[in-house]
């Protein structure tokens, strides 16, 4: 008698092979928003130790870069920056969204520092940017490590569902019956 063959996927692999990756790569994603705070931190150390790295540039850049922008316009950008990634963040969380990992807010917030270090402000507001970049990449970390959860849960479930199957139809298959009279 011949033996049944399993179903194989994309590029011969199983559908319970196929779930057990898509899980591992869930649970490593889900890690990776802490690498971005980790970026946005050693971002942070690096303005606070430096302060004002463009203050020995030459006067022909400078020229070129032009006048900074005023304080109080970079802190009004920086508000109205809090409050979208904030409501982006949480409609992605309430709408089940797929999440991000957060890099790009990494790179919106050095953009305040560098902008603040050019206006030589930021003694006084590098807190309100290291405040507002660590709320906004918990915020974020916190949605892409609940989404991935929730994905590795139904992956399991339907993993689980999976095997039971298999283990169904192996114990009335042909070949298990081939001792019995």
């Amino acid at each position: 008698m011949a033996i049944p063959r399993k179903k194989k996927g994309r590029d011969g692999i199983s559908p319970r092979e196929e779930l057990i990756e898509k899980i591992r790569r869930l649970e490593s994603r889900a890690a990776r928003g802490l690498w971005a705070m980790a970026g946005f931190m050693a971002m942070s150390i690096a303005a606070w130790r430096y302060p004002d790295p463009f203050s020995h540039l030459p006067e022909r850049a400078a020229a070129i870069l032009g006048a900074p922008p005023p304080t109080g316009l970079i802190s009004a950008a920086l508000i109205v920056y809090i409050f979208s990634a904030i409501i982006l963040i949480l409609t992605r969380m309430a709408t089940g969204a797929e999440a991000g990992v957060g890099f790009n807010h990494v790179g919106y917030l050095t953009g305040f520092y560098f902008f603040y270090s050019v206006a030589g402000a930021m003694g006084e507001n590098f807190w309100a940017v290291l405040v507002a970049g660590i709320t906004i990449l918990s915020l974020q970390s916190y949605h892409l490590w609940t989404y991935c959860a929730e994905q590795v849960r139904n992956d399991k479930e339907t993993l689980a569902a999976l095997e039971r199957k298999e283990k169904f139809a192996s114990l009335y298959s042909p070949e298990s019956r081939e001792g019995e009279p």
